[in-house]
């Protein structure tokens, strides 16, 4: 008799995570046919197959469990402890779980006489390996049959999330798959594997081939076959190239191989070896991308910033996306025969790009304007992770085999007297959390939800714990509003508010009270855009003055003078439509001040010109931060950060700061473009349907601690840049966390660079970096994949994990729909 390895106590943390059918028998293998790591691997000698729900709409998991033979699991729990035999159940020696996704090429086999094998691949693996779940011989065919409909449905409802109930039954075909015969889990004698694959063209798996020869005890030889390069998969294919708009100027025409971005197998996959890339002119600041043969039209898209072009010169190539009408994201690379080809492809595109994003013709920029513009494009973090200095590749490991306990995904309601069992997730308004400001000086974080503010403590143990509400944002004659923008102020006693339809007044909450108690008209004819400590850890202090920006203008904004609060002696206003978006100051006052041009703008003092000014890559800046020293100063656009090293390398004012001395003509900062990789923005995409845009980035910070990271978000997803990978320059040198809901506003904690302080819609988390994942196939669909089962107990109560999701206690949550 076979059982469940402690099946009672398996917490699913959600009634909708039941399992949909069973197969209750059977062998679980890995097979890995071109693989020198071995054949087979028998992963579970016993096991059940079973599909289940997940706590997320229309995403289903397979889920493999091993049993046990009747008195084994007992055996184990007392060799291991009653600790192990509760951790044990997420280990990956009790269960596998995959997510339901077409990508797998889910499938059953009849084998001689009545044996039935599952089978899908193994995306995590090499190409060509495969998991194979042989069924028992008690499992009848109607069941399998069974199991292989459910199967298809759930493919169905992922991938167009609506129920399998409004599909035809013409609708399932496209999750039949006619592969290769699924090769024999355990054969005699493992297959020999002779690769032959030239180094530099490791990431294109469209040159690669092998040969494999399978020899069984009867010394018969199977005849060896070359294995093709994986085909994209149905739904992976791009749309039907768009009819090229009629041109008014070529810009760049040059031949290449085309190669397309493959899910499944992770790796770009050659299409066409000759293909023409064509870049035109086709109207006023409108750009065309056409690619196509002799015989063909591969795709024709506008050249805009969402394209998130990244050019490597290691493998001539140049990386792209392409956006259907949909919403779905396709990943290409064009790869050039010699780097003159690649110089003069990347001069044609980049002066599309740059001319539609800021309407100005290439031909007026200067010469090593359009070499800055070309570096910041350029792949800068293509090395490999073998090539990783040994303690960063430790950190890593270490950061891996920490158990995260911190983890968090949802939030409860707060109520002073609530039952320890009562748990509230929904909000009880319309309104949703906007911003987030986090203290300095007291362990505090504030969220703005409409017109209140939500205060957060900051324990001992690195959680949030709800504090108050303040429940009613009004100006001292008593008219509501929602802040536009808040920021901390007199060592977080108080508050600076900006009302979001009268950008030339400010307000002064007190914090104490938890009430506006002044309100200051800055200037009658110049606005507030944005306003910022007069520096970086102002609000640690009593200073009372701060800086402001117009569009054109930069000021000191001092409360305590009598009338307007702008200080007439210390402006600088432009005649130029500078547009100025954004502004960061550091330790010694230093100030930043950047522009919906994509300009940035480095002063040492107020009512001066600027030291250093550094030219755009195009897009609006929307978010600045600089660090504590000056060093680094980082830049937010829509797609991409923008990471510059301020200091000066050479020349007679080597050593000093772009803020104090003005950089030479010739040795402008040299740009670091931090985007994420056109194959992960495919992949976001794909999961939710939306493009990257990123929340305004920090560095963490803290008075003598040195700036390690990098936090933002796009959509539901948490990213941080780890600035010595980025400086090493490694490839993809960030990790992600998916959750549920979007991101709104996100910050490390203060003096922290391990703790993120991140405000959802209706839920407000501290989580520690360790809980970042890299980004995988897995770690972008999310925790969905992380498997379900394990039971923790937090606070006197059992919280159940499912799907990698916490169901929390009430000592592990806080408030945010307040």
């Amino acid at each position: 008799m076979f059982v469940l390895r402690n099946a009672a106590k398996l917490l699913f943390g959600s009634g909708n995570q039941e399992s949909m059918i069973e197969l209750p028998q059977g062998q679980l293998y890995l097979v890995r046919p071109l693989s020198p790591k071995g054949y087979s691997e028998l992963i579970f000698k016993d096991s059940a197959a079973r599909i289940r729900r997940t706590a997320q709409d229309f995403h289903y998991q397979l889920v493999v469990q091993r049993v046990y033979e009747e008195g084994e699991a007992e055996l184990l729990a007392e060799e291991e402890g009653e600790d192990a035999e509760i951790e044990g159940l997420t280990a990956e020696r009790d269960e596998k779980t995959f997510l339901l996704d077409e990508a797998l090429h889910f499938r059953v086999e009849n084998r001689e006489g009545s044996e039935r094998v599952l089978c899908w691949r193994d995306l995590s693996g090499d190409a060509g390996d495969v998991y194979e779940f042989v069924c028992d011989t008690s499992v009848s065919p109607a069941q399998v049959d069974q199991f292989l409909l459910v199967a298809r449905q759930c493919q169905y409802e992922r991938k167009y999330r609506k129920p399998h109930t409004t599909a035809a039954d013409d609708d399932f075909e496209q999750f039949e798959f006619d592969e290769q015969p699924i090769p024999p889990a355990s054969p005699l004698h493992s297959p020999t594997l002779t690769r032959s694959i030239e180094s530099s063209d490791s990431m294109f798996s469209g040159k690669h081939t092998a040969n494999t020869g399978v020899k069984r005890e009867t010394h018969t030889q199977v005849q060896a076959q070359e294995v093709t390069p994986p085909k994209p998969e149905k739904s992976m294919l791009p749309p039907k190239a768009a009819t090229q708009p009629e041109a008014t100027e070529i810009l760049t025409a040059e031949v290449a191989e085309l190669h397309f971005f493959d899910f499944p197998s992770g790796s770009f996959v050659l299409q066409d070896p000759s293909v023409t890339a064509t870049v035109t002119e086709v109207g006023k600041w409108q750009y065309w991308l056409q690619v196509g043969s002799s015989d063909r039209d591969w795709l024709g898209i506008p050249v805009i910033a969402d394209i998130n072009p990244v050019f490597n010169f290691e493998f001539l190539s140049f990386i792209f996306n392409q956006f259907a009408d949909d919403g779905s994201a396709y990943s290409w690379l064009l790869r050039f025969k010699d780097q003159a080809t690649l110089e003069r492809f990347q001069e044609g595109l980049l002066r599309a790009l740059w001319e539609q994003l800021n309407e100005v013709k290439w031909t007026k920029v200067k010469e090593q304007d359009r070499d800055y513009v070309a570096d910041a494009f350029n792949d800068l973090t293509m090395e490999d992770a073998d090539e990783v200095e040994p303690e960063i590749q430790e950190e890593e490991e270490e950061e891996e085999e920490e158990e995260v306990d911190d983890d968090r995904d949802q939030s409860e309601h707060y109520d002073s007297d609530e039952e320890e069992d009562d748990v509230e997730t929904k909000p009880k308004d319309s309104a949703t959390n906007k911003s987030l400001a986090v203290g300095y000086k007291h362990d505090r974080s504030f969220v703005v939800r409409g017109s209140q503010i939500g205060v957060f403590k900051h324990t001992p143990n690195n959680k949030l714990q709800f504090s108050t509400n303040i429940s009613k944002i009004e100006t001292p004659k008593g008219k509501l509003f929602s802040p536009k923008k808040v920021m901390l102020h007199n060592e977080d006693r108080n508050m600076i508010l900006q009302h979001e339809t009268d950008p030339n007044k400010l307000y002064r909450m007190d914090l104490e009270y938890g009430k506006v108690v002044d309100e200051w008209n800055v200037h009658d004819d110049i606005p507030v855009v944005t306003f910022a400590p007069e520096n970086k850890f102002a609000q640690m202090t009593h200073e009372p003055t701060f800086l402001g920006i117009s569009k054109n203008a930069l000021y000191r904004i001092d409360p305590r003078l009598a009338g307007t609060k702008l200080v007439d002696s210390q402006l600088k206003q432009y005649v130029s439509k500078n547009d100025f978006s954004a502004m960061a100051t550091t330790e010694k006052g230093y100030i930043a001040v950047a522009s919906n041009k994509g300009d940035i703008r480095l002063f040492d003092r107020l009512g001066i010109n600027a030291k250093t000014h550094i030219p755009a890559l195009g897009e609006p800046i929307i978010g600045l931060d600089v660090s504590a020293d000056g060093h680094w100063v980082l830049a937010t656009c829509r797609t991409y950060l923008l990471l510059i090293d301020a200091m000066q390398k050479a020349g007679k004012n080597e050593g000093k700061l772009g803020f104090e001395k003005s950089f030479a003509a010739d040795s402008k900062p040299q740009p670091r473009r931090l985007a994420l990789t056109p194959e992960h923005v495919a992949q976001f995409a794909y999961e939710t349907g939306k493009g990257v845009s990123f929340t305004p980035a920090k560095f963490n910070t803290g008075e003598g601690s040195e700036e390690t990271g990098i936090i933002t978000a796009t959509g539901p997803y948490v990213i941080e840049w780890s600035l010595k990978k980025v400086l090493k320059g490694i490839k993809a040198p960030y990790m992600i966390k998916r959750y549920t809901d979007e991101v709104k506003a996100d910050d490390f904690k203060y003096g922290s660079d391990k703790n993120i302080i991140m405000a959802l819609p209706h839920e407000v988390n501290m989580v520690d970096n360790k809980a970042l994942k890299r980004p995988t196939r897995e770690s972008i669909a999310g925790t969905l994949l992380a498997g379900a089962g394990g039971g923790r107990r937090s606070s006197g109560r059992i919280s159940g994990r499912a799907s990698g999701r916490y169901k929390l206690g009430k000592d592990d949550v806080v408030d945010s729909p307040y």
